[in-house]
């Protein structure tokens, strides 16, 4: 099992970090998907990497502007992902926890640095958003 932890800030309104994050009709801000498929409204979805990869998603906590958590699972991995949002003097604090375990024994070595890579990524992309929408 690896667990990988990333923070950061963002000088805007919690709303507007919220809405992107939580969004699964607006998902072009992030570079590594292709389409997100919706297949129980507000309870499950699927993201479709552009390599063509599908991770399942079972939604189980979503308390608006505090807190979204889901199941997920693939053919390499299961785990669970946390997101934490906070908002203070203009700054939104977002502190996402993925809890992750292989599937296969010979990737164990290896989610911990690739949990790392993909939430750095995820958090880029979210940046850009941002300041694609004037932040």
């Amino acid at each position: 099992m690896a667990v990988s932890t990333i923070k950061a800030e963002f000088q805007c309104e919690i709303e507007k970090v919220w809405k992107i994050v939580t969004s699964l009709d607006e998902y072009s801000w992030r570079s590594d998907l292709d389409q997100i498929v919706v297949t129980v409204p507000e309870k499950e979805f699927e993201e479709h990497t552009k390599d063509g990869y599908v991770t399942k998603f079972y939604i189980t906590a979503y308390d608006q502007y505090k807190r979204y958590e889901f199941d997920m699972e693939n053919g390499n991995m299961q785990g669970h992902w946390t997101g934490n949002f906070s908002y203070s003097d203009g700054t939104t604090i977002i502190e996402f926890t993925e809890n992750v375990t292989a599937k296969k024994l010979i990737m164990k070595p290896f989610v911990g640095a690739y949990l790392k890579q993909q939430q750095a990524k995820y958090i880029q992309d979210l940046r850009n958003a941002l300041e694609a929408d004037g932040i």
